[in-house]
């Protein structure tokens, strides 16, 4: 565990001396490690799910949907507001943090007036304290102790992140980190510093992540997200991905899939003849892979029993809806509603799922997915990368939208976002790359890029890819079939790609023999080539020349 501060350790100390030498705390020790040292309102430790629900209907925080599940609104802010997230500016983090546009520094001593601010807010109100854990393999774990001004994130904290058990509560104290959550604060920008009302600020010296102004649920999980992506690797020497896991129930190989949105992961990583480990969340340790959490975080958007059945069906007392439009009378989500946001979200226990690895844990992987939505429609629908190739996608994080889902984009547009989640990454791009490298050499992982997007032609002109297809290339590369097939290098993208997938045409398999105008596609591939290489050259000057060749060829 990182090294406690002064005034963390003479707590410590104190409870140690109270207890005879045990480290047995009360809720109000854990609260004086987090700065909380007067609770003018109650205190509500490890409240019970049916509990933390009475407590939210009572306070209005929300209403019962017809199965059962607390559905809540979480007003201005229906997603995460990358303008308004922070890392504070210490010593013992400013050489390693990957200063940028993403991880924005933020001042000690502004840092110190909003954490003023926050302490002196909720000790006048009543507090939902949840134990908790981040890392369902406990010889990698962080303890974070998240304290809310309201039930329902009291509640999606304690669901979706892994649970202690009474031995892990009894050991609990001190946490590794606190997580201050006061969603009806709202911030003065000048006297604080910030750039809104709002703020996320993540403090490793003081082992403090505060959320306040916000009531999305989403910003404390990815700020714990944030925070094990810095430790894992600077302590611990585990990779952190942003990714889904699954396992095989007989062999017990595992897979990990990596996808932005859009791009097919949650609904491919949701297979009933696998376990599922976790899908957002894990850590590549030396000989396995753990989810970091206890629970799923899923979008709702246009969700149905038939097109995401696991899904739909943990949406159930215990679950948590954010901006899922609920009617009135019937108490019924209407899920193809958006009028909130498009991002309608819903979280719940991971056992929810009926074929869930409830311990999260599993082997290191056999397989590694990449998964891309290439609406320019020129990437081959699956293709097999070597060490350095998988390296360079890695980095890439290639998908596209399409047009009409933005305003103003009329024609597909690439999106490139680090290691598949680089809003969360808060070290050198490079050091996860290397890793990721490191372990698939060592672990003889296969890696495979395959793309759920279009074919034929971009979008407007071809069509998306055939699900069915889809799995059936899945499955090829899970079980390792497609190692039988005859590969040939694309002479653009620079992959290998397999001539023969059983279930699937031989014609599909080549995306340039799909195009009715063969000059056409030969012209738009290599200028996604170039979008590659221009992102590579622009983001990446350090990366190695041995990386850098693996990637597309634009000569």
């Amino acid at each position: 565990m990182p090294i406690l501060q002064d005034r963390i350790k003479a707590i410590v100390a104190n409870v140690r001396a109270r207890n005879n030498g045990k480290g047995t705390a009360t809720v109000h020790d854990l609260l004086a490690v987090g700065g909380i040292n007067e609770c003018r309102g109650a205190v509500i430790l490890d409240a019970s799910p049916a509990s933390l629900i009475e407590r939210a209907l009572q306070r209005n925080e929300g209403v019962l949907t017809n199965k059962g599940a607390l559905a809540v609104e979480t007003g201005k802010y229906s997603g995460r507001s990358p303008e308004d997230r922070f890392i504070v500016d210490t010593p013992d983090v400013h050489d390693n943090v990957h200063w940028g546009t993403v991880n924005k520094p933020f001042s000690v001593e502004n840092y110190e007036k909003v954490k003023e601010a926050t302490i002196n807010y909720l000790q006048t109100r009543d507090l939902y304290v949840v134990r908790a854990i981040a890392g369902a393999d406990r010889r990698w774990c962080r303890k974070f102790l998240v304290v809310c001004e309201r039930a329902s994130q009291a509640l999606f904290a304690r669901q979706l992140l892994v649970r202690p058990s009474k031995r892990q509560r009894d050991s609990y104290f001190p946490q590794d980190f606190t997580v201050l959550v006061a969603p009806d604060l709202k911030l003065d920008p000048e006297k604080h510093g910030t750039n809104s009302e709002a703020a996320v600020l993540i403090n490793f010296e003081d082992h403090t992540i505060i959320v306040v102004g916000t009531a999305y649920c989403g910003e404390i999980k990815k700020a714990i997200f944030s925070v094990m992506n810095y430790v894992m690797p600077v302590e611990e020497n585990v990779l952190p991905m942003h990714s889904s896991a699954n396992m095989d129930p007989v062999t017990g190989e595992t897979a990990v899939f990596f996808g932005l949105s859009g791009t097919g992961k949650t609904t491919l990583s949701a297979d009933t003849q696998r376990v599922l480990i976790g899908d957002d969340e894990h850590g590549w340790a030396e000989n396995s892979i753990f989810n970091f959490e206890g629970g799923c975080y899923a979008k709702a958007i246009k969700i149905t029993p038939v097109t995401e059945p696991q899904i739909y069906e943990a949406i159930r007392f215990g679950s948590i809806c954010e901006n899922v439009v609920v009617n009135n009378a019937t108490r019924v989500p209407d899920y193809f509603d958006d009028s909130l946001t498009e991002n309608t979200r819903v979280a719940y226990p991971v056992d929810y799922i009926e074929n869930a690895a409830v311990m999260g844990q599993g082997r290191y992987p056999n397989v590694v997915i990449f998964l891309t939505a290439d609406a320019f429609g020129v990437l081959p629908p699956i293709s097999r990368l070597d060490t350095n190739s998988a390296m360079y996608h890695f980095l890439s994080g290639f998908t596209s939208k399409v047009a009409g889902t933005e305003r103003g984009v009329t024609e597909p547009q690439p999106t490139f976002s680090t290691l598949f989640g680089e809003p969360f990454m808060p070290l050198d791009p490079l050091r996860y790359a290397r890793m990721f490298g490191e372990r698939m050499e060592r672990s003889g992982t296969r890696v495979y890029l395959i793309n759920t997007g279009w074919t034929g032609g971009p979008y407007g002109i071809g069509s998306r890819m055939d699900l069915a297809s889809t799995r059936q290339m899945v499955t090829a590369a899970l079980e390792g079939t497609v190692e039988d097939a005859e590969f040939v290098r694309h002479p653009i993208f620079n992959v290998d790609v397999p001539q023969r997938v059983e279930g699937v045409s031989p014609r599909v398999l080549n995306p340039r023999d799909t195009w009715a105008d063969k000059e056409a596609y030969d012209k738009t591939a290599l200028r996604v080539a170039k979008m590659f290489v221009d992102n590579a050259a622009e983001k990446y000057p350090d990366m190695s020349e041995e990386v850098r060749a693996a990637g597309p060829i634009v000569d």
